[in-house]
């Protein structure tokens, strides 16, 4: 079959002692994100994507892709052993992990926590395997017009599920599209914005903005919130534990909860906006609402670590499916690291898979690599990722600060870009204090000049009328489809609130 012999393909890219490398450089990075409290997959994405400058593209990005799920791994350690998740998606993880904890049982709770991560994960890429072809077989047959709808429901879905409120994502969209204006007028040959400006000629970059967003943003955050001061809180010990290991009852009652969590995380993660935050809180009240003995639940039950864990990781796998056939990113996340990819001249779309075999299937071969080495990681460094909760942040601050300014002058060497960045860590802030959507701005940065141009040509090819948009039997699909997003995403924002 053309599917074995396309992901033996990958398994031959993925395999080389170069990407190897960075997938391992890759699964530490975003194992060390995840630990970090404050700091997400879209932090650590965006702090270390201009130091791949200069790589191989098929490296850098599977490279940027381990950060992105491993982060998901290493998240779990301190939702466990300090009741502090390292990132939202695993918010429902210390329901249960940290009361585990509490009654000595942190070894068993960290090690169930990396299997079901594992199995949430490996089932996630098998899915994407089966249903990436297929996506992007019948998304082979779109245009302007469908290219169009498609960025308009990325960032509509986007803007309603993230931040506090509504309103707050559609502003953080509107600055997005905004900075997107800036640059030449792509029919008029007209500057729009640049005051003058040489390096503003070819727009603003999406690399100093989110590295400022994400990573300062965060970091100024962490110090607004104390967490400077405060220290690391404490580590229960693993001394007083009364095993390492899980005891058997421990597999048995979770071997559906495992199964369950993963299609429900998935399945959440392909919805544009949705992300793994929602899988996670949704699997945990499955599980509650499913277990014989609900009042359990919140006391130390290991179903309630392990359904989110395996949900928010599948739902991590699931969110690249759209990325990858569509352009169109799942979460805050993979609008980051779509980013990256427009960065190495590979636009996901339809046509990947098919121009690009090598780097599309090597990126899904490596996932089934990088969650192998993650689960091992994860049972056996614990030690040593626990040790980097004791890093104060008096330490790790200037070093992030200094690494973005490197990182982002490295690119282009423009101190005018390096001042975006700065500026945008302080806007970012306030978007995070204010509840806005840093993802947002960054998504509609980047969907924006290409909307703008599909815009342009669909109402060239339709001589000004926005009728082609509900003529066109794909178009009326993807609005209908984004309508249907739209109306459920007050529901889905009701239950998350809830469920939290």
């Amino acid at each position: 079959m053309d599917l074995f012999a396309d992901l033996w393909l990958g398994m031959s890219v993925a395999l080389t002692p170069t990407n190897l490398l960075f997938l391992m450089i890759g699964a530490m990075v975003g194992m060390i994100v995840g630990i970090i409290p404050g700091f997400g997959p879209s932090a650590g994405i965006a702090i270390l994507m201009p130091l791949t400058f200069g790589m191989d593209p098929i490296g850098a990005v599977v490279m940027l892709a381990a950060i992105y799920y491993a982060a998901m791994y290493g998240g779990t350690i301190t939702s466990i052993l300090l009741n502090t998740p390292g990132e939202s998606a695993t918010v429902a993880s210390t329901f249960d992990g940290y009361p585990l904890a509490q009654q000595g049982r942190a070894g068993p709770a960290l090690v169930m926590a990396a299997l079901a991560s594992f199995v949430g994960g490996t089932i996630g890429v098998v899915l994407i395997t089966l249903l990436a072809p297929l996506f992007s077989q019948v998304a082979r047959g779109f245009g302007p017009p469908e290219y169009f709808l498609l960025a308009m429901m990325g960032l509509l879905c986007l803007v309603v599920m993230v931040g506090s409120d509504w309103r707050y994502g559609v502003i953080s969209g509107l600055i997005g599209f905004a900075l997107g204006t800036v640059g030449v007028d792509l029919e008029t040959g007209q500057q729009r914005f640049t005051f003058g400006s040489a390096e503003l000629i070819d727009g603003i970059d999406f690399i100093p903005i989110a590295i400022g967003l994400f990573g300062l943003g965060e970091l100024f955050y962490a110090f607004y919130e104390g967490r400077h001061a405060s220290g690391s809180g404490g580590i229960v010990q693993y001394q007083e534990e009364r095993r390492f290991w899980p005891e058997v009852r421990d597999w048995i009652e979770t071997r559906v909860t495992l199964a369950r969590g993963s299609l429900i995380g998935f399945v959440i993660g392909v919805i544009p906006g949705a992300g793994a935050t929602i899988a996670s809180l949704l699997s945990y009240s499955i599980e509650k609402s499913v277990a014989k003995q609900p009042e359990r639940f919140g006391k130390g039950v290991m179903a309630g670590l392990v359904g989110p864990e395996a949900a928010n990781n599948a739902a991590s796998a699931g969110a690249m499916v759209p990325l990858l056939t569509l352009g169109i990113p799942g979460s805050a996340s993979t609008a980051v690291l779509l980013a990256a990819f427009l960065l190495w001249g590979l636009r996901p779309g339809p046509l990947l898979m098919s121009q690009n075999p090598e780097f599309a299937w090597g990126l899904i071969a490596s996932m089934y690599l990088g969650n192998l080495a993650l689960v091992l990681l994860n049972i056996f460094a614990i030690p040593v990722f626990v040790a980097m909760l004791r890093v104060p942040y008096r330490i790790l601050a200037p070093a992030v600060i200094v690494l973005c300014a490197i990182g982002t002058y490295s690119v282009n060497g423009s101190i005018i870009e390096t001042w975006l960045m700065f500026i945008a860590g302080i806007v970012g802030f306030f978007m995070k204090l204010f509840g806005f959507s840093p993802a947002a701005v960054v998504l509609a940065l980047v969907l924006g000049p290409l909307a703008e141009e599909a815009l342009r040509q669909t109402l060239t090819i339709s001589r000004g009328s926005f009728a082609i948009f509900i003529q066109r039997p794909v178009s009326i699909w993807i609005v209908a489809i984004t309508l249907a997003i739209l109306l459920t995403a007050p529901l889905l924002r009701r239950f998350q609130s809830r469920a939290a």
